[in-house]
This record gives structure tokens, sequence and C-alpha cells, in this order.
């Protein structure tokens, strides 16, 4: 067996993290001890880890500074963040880190600072030749108004997104009619459709506005790429499409190749020399060809499926930043996950 380490995840009692875990402890060459951060007071998921720290929110001036504590005194090796919006934090104190002998498993801040923001990361592509999915800057009700018939609308829906978020939080779908009474008889609470009124007023109570963008709809269904790269070269690349989705987290997918959204992720890959855990994700048309819509520069909520089909990102990621070799392995494609509810009592 190789010599044990100490990993540090923020986030731990995420509904994804138990597939994380299990990256981490079915390895096959060493223990690994795991300890968890999070802001419940006591996580569901404390069963899955060696040791619980609680933390307050991100936007805490403190945050950063708790967390180094818990890397002295717990000895890590490897510090896992996954909040989006926590990377910039982690990235200014990167050196503290680095100080007390921990890795961490973050790209560098031009990559980061690209690749939070959708409006910046399309105007880099543009700048580039690269595809894009048609798209808006819009500041106000106004705004968008004027885009939506552009973006095809009333025929097709508009997507409005903020251009720094995660999970789902500030995006919507403008459609011309929403079928009320179906949805009130037939579905569940939390649609992201909206009318275009009901947008163009939510945008102009917002004060201020975040950067905002309104962009062409995508009939298909999710596809997502996950890859491990070393400074804008692929070392380990799989995909899968997500045929049914909660809040951005698959919860029914499959490994499937798509060789023309992999070319564009190499691309990106080696024009932002990104670095790590990078995923991508793919709206399809209805011609079932990829889109590129987001970039997420950390480990994905689903990356467990890979581990079933043979690629363990999370582990590789480890033995990437310890400067250990490992294999390059590919996936098995055509393996099927589907995501059930899991009773967890304190």
């Amino acid at each position: 067996m190789m010599k044990p380490i100490t990993i540090l995840s923020t986030a731990c009692d995420g509904m994804f993290m138990p597939g994380f875990f299990r990256c981490l402890r079915e390895n096959g060459e060493r223990q690994v001890r795991i300890i968890g951060a999070d802001m419940a007071a006591q996580p569901f998921m404390g069963g899955m880890i060696d040791g619980f720290c609680r933390v307050p929110s991100y936007s805490d001036p403190r945050y950063i500074d708790i967390l180094l504590d818990i890397c002295k005194r717990e000895r890590v090796d490897i510090f896992f963040p996954h909040i989006s919006m926590e990377l910039p934090l982690v990235l200014d104190r990167l050196a503290d880190f680095r100080t007390l002998g921990v890795k961490v498993a973050i790209t560098d801040s031009q990559t980061l600072n690209i690749a939070n923001d959708k409006l910046r990361l399309y105007e880099h592509m543009r700048a580039h030749g690269l595809p894009t999915p048609e798209y808006y800057k819009i500041e106000s009700g106004a705004d968008l108004r004027a885009c939506a018939p552009r973006l095809g609308y009333p025929e097709r829906p508009v997507v409005v997104k903020l251009t720094r978020s995660s999970g789902s939080r500030g995006v919507r779908i403008v459609r011309a009619a929403i079928p009320r009474a179906e949805s009130f008889l037939h579905s569940k609470p939390g649609s992201f459709d909206i009318t275009l009124d009901e947008m163009c007023r939510t945008l102009d109570e917002c004060d201020p506005l975040p950067t905002t963008i309104a962009m062409e709809y995508l009939p298909g269904c999710e596809y997502t790429v996950d890859l491990l790269a070393d400074h804008g070269r692929v070392l380990c690349i799989a995909g899968r499409r997500n045929y049914e989705s909660r809040a951005s987290i698959a919860m029914a997918t499959y490994t499937e190749e798509k060789r023309s959204a992999y070319d564009l992720c190499r691309r990106i890959v080696e024009l932002l020399r990104l670095d790590g855990n990078i995923g991508f994700d793919f709206m399809l048309t209805d011609r079932d060809e990829p889109v590129l819509t987001d970039l997420n520069p950390r480990i994905t909520a689903t990356i467990v499926l890979y581990h079933q089909a043979g690629i363990n990102f999370p582990y590789l990621r480890c033995k990437q930043l310890l400067g250990e070799p490992f294999p390059h392995p590919t996936a098995a494609y055509g393996i099927r996950m589907k995501r059930k509810y899991l009773d967890l009592f304190e």
C-alpha cells in the first residue's frame, strides 16, 4: 500500500458528495482520510467521512482563515474546493495553503476568471473562432424585450442567465405561453419557466442587476464532458448524456462518446491552458449536435459515473497533484446511472 493521505473537501453535505467520496475511497492503492467542511451543523453525509468541521458561508471574511486552520490542524495533503464562488477566494490565498504543504485542486487565476464568467467565456471563444450559442448582454427588461425576437421569441423560448452563478441559480426560461392549469395539475414546484412580462419586471427590480445574458434556447437534452487536464493538455476525457436532470444535477445519465464535443473541449483546454478536473456542459440541438453552454473548473456532480466506467477522475487528480505517475484510461461507453432516494438518519 502507498502512503496514506488526508483530503479536505468543502460542501461535504451536498447530494453528489457520496459519489466523490466513493471515488477517493475505492482507489485500490492507499488509504484516504477525508475531512469534510460544510455550513450544516450536523451533516447527513457525516457517516461517509472521517472528520467534520463546520464552517461559515464563503462570504464570511474569516472563511479562508478557517479553512487554513483546518488544514494545519488535520495535516491535510490535498484540498478540494467544490463551491464555484469560493474558488477565487481560495486562489487569492493559494500561497498560504502551499506554505502549509497543502496541494489545492484548482486552476490558475486567469483561467478561473474566464471560466467562472459565462459572458467572458463566450467572448473569449468568439475572439478565437470557437462556436458559442447566440447570446446578448442585457441590463434591463427593455434590453430583454429588444433582443428576444432575435433569439426566436415568441416561436422559441429564450434563456436568461446570470453570468456568475452555479447550481441553476439565476436561470429562467422565458416562454410566450405557460399552460397554468397543466402546470398546476401535473408539474412539481420549482419550474424555470416564466413569462416575458414577469422576467422583465424581475430584471428591473434587481438593484443592482448582476451581469446577465439572454441566449438561445436549445431543445435537446444535456450532454456533459469531464476531463483531467495538465496545463493545456487533456490527459483523460469522457462524456455522458443526461436524459433526466433536477436543478442542474443529472438524475439519469449514461456514458456516451461525442467526438465533436471532445474536439471542442480539447481546443478550449489548449486555449485557456486549463489544469485539473474540468467539466463542460453542452445542450444538444434538435439535430443532436452539442453546443457548449458552460464550463466548470472543478469536480462535477456526477463524476462517480466515470469511476464505474473505468476512470477515477478525483483520485487521478490526487496523483497528479502529488507528482505520482498514473495511467490515462479510457471510459467504457453505455454505462447507465440513475439517482434514487437514500434514507439517512441523524
